[in-house]
C-alpha cells in the first residue's frame, strides 16, 4: 500500500504552495486561463455575508443556544481570504441557507493564563466555495518547479458544504489587567460529526511549454479538520486533515492516508493580517463582546451566485 500521496498532496499543495510562501510570482508564460479570470463582481447577498467600504463582514455573537445569534457562514470564514497569498472568487450557492452560531461557552481564568471554549453549530443547506486564481497558483507551483514537467497537487478551491458541529479554543496568558490571546484553534469535526471543509487538489503536466490550468489531472479532495493560529513574529498556521483521496472517496485508505500526512505536516507561514484577525476574533470571544467585523480581504476579487445545477470543483467556466 503506498502511502507517499498523503505527504505529498497536503505538503506540497496546501501548505507549501498556497499558504508557505508570500512571493509574488510573475507567470514565465502567458498562459490562456479562462478559470484564472476574475469576473464582474455581483451584489452581496444575506448568503455571502455583506461588505460595505473598507470593512468586512459583522459575525454576531451569542454565548448559549437559548440566545442563538446566527451569521451567514460565509461570514464566519471570512478569514479564508485574509490568509490567501493570491488572488480568489467566491461562489454562493442560490438561495444560500448556511449559517452558524455559537451554542455554548465556557471560560477559564487563573492569574496567569486564560482559556476559552465555544461550540458552535453550521446548519442550512447551499454551500459556500472559495476558487483560487489558478494563474497565480501554477505560476508559484512553475516557480518552485526543480525538475520534471509536472506540477503536483496545486491548490484549486475551498469548499464549504454540509451541516455541522465545531469548536473554537483559545488560549492566553494573564499580566495583571492585561490578557494575550495567544492561540486560537477551529475544529469543523466537533461532536464526532463530519467536517464541511474541503479543499480541492490537481495536477498540472506541462504542454508546448507553458502549464495550463484546462490541463489538469489527477484532482484530489481533502477534508479539513482543523486550523490553528499562534501569535509570533512570523504567523504560522496549523492544519489536520480527515480524508485525502479521489473526489468521492471516503474509504479507509484515503483516512489512513490523512493520519500518516497529519504527522508530518508543519505550521506554515500566513499572513501577518490574516493571523491577527484570528486572535483578535479570540480576544472578542474571550470579552464575550455582541459582534465582531472583519477587515476587508483585499484579495477577495469578486463573489457571485452559482448556477442553479453547479459542477462540483471549479464553477462550470473555469473548467471550459
Amino acid at each position: 500500500m503506498r502511502m507517499e500521496p498523503a505527504i505529498t498532496i497536503v505538503m506540497a499543495s496546501f501548505l507549501m504552495i498556497a499558504l508557505g510562501g508570500q512571493k509574488t510570482v510573475r507567470s514565465q508564460a502567458a498562459a490562456q486561463d479562462k478559470g484564472s479570470k476574475i469576473g464582474a463582481a455581483s451584489a452581496a447577498t444575506e448568503g455571502c455575508g455583506a461588505v460595505e467600504g473598507g470593512r468586512g463582514p459583522t459575525v454576531l455573537l451569542s454565548y448559549s443556544k437559548e440566545v442563538l445569534e446566527k451569521s451567514p457562514l460565509g461570514s464566519f470564514m471570512y478569514f479564508l481570504p485574509l490568509i490567501s497569498p493570491v488572488a480568489m472568487g467566491r461562489e454562493v450557492s442560490p438561495d444560500n441557507q448556511q449559517q452558524v452560531g455559537v451554542i455554548s461557552y465556557e471560560r477559564k481564568v487563573t492569574a496567569r493564563s486564560f482559556s476559552v471554549t465555544c461550540e458552535f453549530e453550521m446548519v442550512g443547506d447551499g454551500f459556500n466555495r472559495y476558487t483560487f486564481d489558478s494563474l497565480a497558483m501554477i505560476a508559484m507551483g512553475a516557480a518552485a518547479l526543480t525538475k520534471g514537467d509536472t506540477l503536483t497537487q496545486v491548490l484549486d478551491y475551498i469548499d464549504l458544504e454540509g451541516k455541522g458541529f465545531g469548536r473554537i479554543q483559545i488560549r492566553g496568558t494573564v499580566n495583571g489587567p492585561v490578557r494575550t490571546v495567544r492561540e486560537v484553534e477551529l475544529a469543523f469535526n466537533a461532536r464526532g460529526r463530519q467536517s464541511p471543509v474541503t479543499i480541492g487538489l490537481y495536477e498540472a503536466k506541462r504542454k508546448n511549454g507553458l502549464f495550463e490550468y484546462k490541463n489538469r489531472s489527477d484532482e484530489m479532495v481533502a477534508r479539513v479538520n482543523s486550523l490553528s493560529f499562534k501569535r509570533g513574529e512570523n504567523p504560522r498556521m496549523g492544519i489536520t486533515v480527515a480524508s485525502i483521496g479521489k473526489k468521492g472517496d471516503n474509504g479507509l485508505l484515503s483516512h489512513i492516508k490523512a493520519a500518516i500526512a497529519n504527522l508530518f505536516i508543519k505550521p506554515v507561514e500566513v499572513d501577518s493580517l490574516g493571523n491577527e484577525t484570528l486572535l483578535k476574533f479570540g480576544y472578542a470571544l474571550l470579552k464575550q463582546e455582541p459582534a465582531f467585523t472583519f477587515p476587508k480581504a483585499a484579495k477577495l476579487k469578486d463573489v457571485k451566485i452559482a448556477a442553479a445545477t453547479p459542477r462540483p470543483g471549479r464553477p462550470p467556466e473555469a473548467s471550459e
